[in-house]
């Protein structure tokens, strides 16, 4: 979800007006995504990385987004989506703002609709190197490490492999983003900004991820939604 900072610069507004202009688009997504039948919708709202922001910005954003949890928390468990967050490891996460986070995962623990991962803290190599810490914890033989043994030990293994991965802002690059869930993922930079981007622009996406032949190394184009040969 990129662009923020960039919508604010264009009307001379601080960095934090672009942020809280995105709270907007956050919801308009998430509903977009599940009136669409979306099963899994995975949002990056924070890095690893972004840790390096001014600490004015990062404070702002971590009251924001504890703000934007409690006030839609009523909201997503009324649709029925289950909310979980992939990251929050580091100290640095205010304590009031993780257990915001955890007390919306265990009140929708038991939903069946649409899983909304929230990417908070989250950074793909620390996940890498965390499930290779496991397996070496737990003593696996070398020999016994495959790619399915790996992926078991990621965080939230039951995640699917992602199947469509849309950048806004035009920037071209992943960021660090699920880097092992998205090895065959459809890729879309959109040159919209995020506060802009709303409900037609991400179901514009969807209709071009859903005209791409997907191959995964194979020679025999594969419609999407059809088995893999």
């Amino acid at each position: 979800m990129d662009g923020n900072g960039r919508w604010a610069a264009r009307r001379s507004l601080p960095r934090t007006s672009g942020h809280r202009a995105a709270e907007a688009t956050v919801i308009d997504v998430i509903e977009a995504a599940r009136s669409a039948g979306v099963e899994w919708l995975s949002l990056y709202a924070f890095s690893t990385e972004n840790w390096q922001r001014p600490g004015a910005e990062v404070d702002f954003l971590m009251r924001l987004v504890r703000r934007t949890v409690r006030k839609h928390a009523p909201l997503l468990h009324a649709r029925g989506i289950r909310c979980r967050f992939l990251g929050v490891s580091d100290p640095r996460v205010p304590p009031p703002l993780a257990r915001d986070f955890a007390d919306l995962t265990t009140l929708t623990a038991e939903n069946r609709g649409m899983t909304l991962t929230v990417a908070f803290d989250h950074g793909g190599r620390r996940d890498i190197v965390a499930a290779a810490r496991s397996l070496i914890r737990g003593k696996v033989p070398a020999e016994a490490v495959d790619e399915r043994c790996f992926a078991a030990h990621l965080p939230f293994p039951d995640t699917p492999d992602v199947d469509l991965v849309i950048r806004t802002s035009g920037e071209q690059r992943v960021s660090n983003f699920m880097l092992w869930q998205i090895a065959y993922a459809e890729l879309i930079f959109s040159p919209v900004l995020w506060p802009d981007f709303r409900a037609p622009h991400f179901l514009e996406c969807l209709h071009t991820y859903q005209q791409r032949d997907r191959r995964f190394g194979g020679a025999a184009p594969n419609a999407n939604g059809a088995g893999r040969p």
